[in-house]
């Protein structure tokens, strides 16, 4: 059995970033924590708190589509799950014949984190905290 320690985090493609970005703070009442301008992505990346916990990443990209089940289209992007050790996560995956995408290095944090579907290809990811 996996040894999960949690979420991680809820990753939300919007498809009008300033509506959704007004949404999440003036209606829901989330905080910024950050807002990144990818520009060589033409993206934006917004971190929200809720009572001081991260939530939320709320990405823009040009022209997403709709939701077909990668972890670039429309809606929820992922949901992700904390690990304490990421090689025995994936380790107990593939027992269950769960084959998820090799190991990458996150860029802004250098935490390890990988992704794998659900059996209706829902992206999810395991994020080494």
């Amino acid at each position: 059995m996996l040894k999960l320690k949690g979420i991680h985090h809820i990753a939300i493609i919007a498809s009008n970033y300033e509506k959704s970005r007004r949404f999440y703070t003036e209606v829901l009442g989330f905080t910024i924590d950050s807002e990144i301008n990818r520009e060589e992505r033409k993206s934006f990346k917004l971190d929200l708190s809720l009572n001081g916990e991260y939530i939320i990443e709320l990405f823009s990209f040009p022209d997403p589509p709709r939701r077909a089940s990668r972890p670039e289209s429309t809606g929820l992007r992922h949901l992700a799950f904390k690990v304490s050790n990421i090689e025995e996560a994936i380790e107990e995956l593939i027992k269950h014949d769960v084959h998820p995408e090799p190991i990458r290095i996150d860029s802004l944090t250098g935490k390890k984190f990988t992704f794998f579907a659900d059996p209706d290809e829902l992206p999810l990811e395991l994020y080494e905290i």
